[in-house]
């Protein structure tokens, strides 16, 4: 489906680091507004994650419409050029039924990879797959983090946004950088200069530190008593292999680790903690960057006046004159 047209779709996006409450805020916003909710989370598509992955629950969405969960076997490969287009296609067909699109989400690529105009065709591999298995290759034989230093040296930037077990993300970005002689970083940035295809607003989530990071451990906590540990090994059985894509998210990375005795349980559960909060510091660095997102605290935001003073800017956004076409999609008030 195309995104090309004579009007803007207005959508809404509620972003923010791990633990600090953005998918309860959203379901209020669709409520009230009458949207419905796309997931720009990169492991929330895989079904069978549901406890490392915070996945939201049925009664969590309180009738509002969720889209973009659960779409993926675990075993399977994504990207986030196949995001991408799912959301981008999902945004138009909630807009075509005069519902508001809502992304919420703290996986900042993925959330601009839909809201600017990312282009991830990239090069195309006169090599015939040469370079990939190069790295790959070296991957096995040097190990990632050797790999690792290698997209250091020549794109610090992307370098910073990755860690270095991503390992498919971290070939493919010098797989680009071997094919036009250009880090990808500055491919994604001139997207970030580029003019949205939507209007958006952007609400951006936070709390003070040292709480958020109590918070993320509760968390944490709470997922090992859940089960988290018996969801690892369900995974495993069902055939996902342990250096897999999903399988290297936090907390799934970890357990792994304990299930081959490379840590005990508890080495696993405070590795989990850590990587937690050194991912939600990552986070607020990508959307800190960013002038146009509307900064709440997400304390504050459950008292009536702040959350009022946030349904205020909405409004006047959504008020906002449009071009000639627009009332005729998405959400007009």
């Amino acid at each position: 489906m195309a995104i090309e047209g004579s009007f803007p779709i207005r959508i809404i996006a509620v972003v923010g680091p791990t633990a600090s409450g953005k998918s309860d805020l959203a379901v209020r916003i669709a409520q009230r507004l009458g949207g419905e909710i796309i997931s720009a989370d990169s492991m929330q598509i895989y079904r069978g994650m549901d406890i490392g992955t915070a996945k939201v629950t049925r009664e969590e969405m309180r009738g509002v419409p969720h889209h973009l969960i659960d779409i993926k076997d675990p075993r399977e490969p994504f990207s986030v050029a196949e995001f991408q287009t799912l959301a981008r296609e999902t945004i138009h067909r909630i807009a075509s039924r005069k519902k508001l699109p809502i992304l919420v989400g703290g996986t900042g690529l993925y959330l601009n990879s839909v809201i600017d105009p990312y282009d991830f065709s990239g090069p195309k591999d006169d090599f015939n797959g040469e370079i990939r298995t190069y790295y790959q290759n070296m991957a096995i034989t040097q190990g990632k983090e050797k790999l690792f230093e290698a997209l250091m040296a020549v794109d610090p930037a992307s370098a910073a946004k990755l860690h270095p077990n991503d390992q498919k993300r971290v070939i493919r970005a010098l797989e680009y950088y071997r094919l036009t002689g250009k880090p990808i970083s500055e491919n994604l940035q001139a997207a970030k200069n580029t003019e949205s295809p939507y209007t958006v607003f952007w609400i951006g989530l936070n709390m003070d530190r040292e709480l958020l990071y109590q918070r993320i451990e509760e968390r944490v906590d709470a997922m090992m008593a859940a089960g988290l540990l018996d969801e690892v090994k369900a995974l495993l059985n069902q055939g996902c292999q342990p250096d897999g894509q999903a399988m290297q998210g936090i907390g799934y990375r970890q357990l792994i680790q304990h299930l081959l005795g490379n840590l005990s349980l508890q080495e696993a559960v405070d590795l989990i903690k850590q990587e937690s909060r050194r991912y939600a510091k990552r986070q607020l660095t990508w959307f800190r960057r960013d002038p146009r997102i509307h900064w709440f605290d997400s304390l504050k935001i459950k008292e009536s006046t702040e959350i009022e003073r946030m349904f205020a800017e909405l409004s006047a956004f959504m008020r906002q004159p449009s071009e000639e076409g627009a009332e005729k999609i998405g959400y007009n008030p």
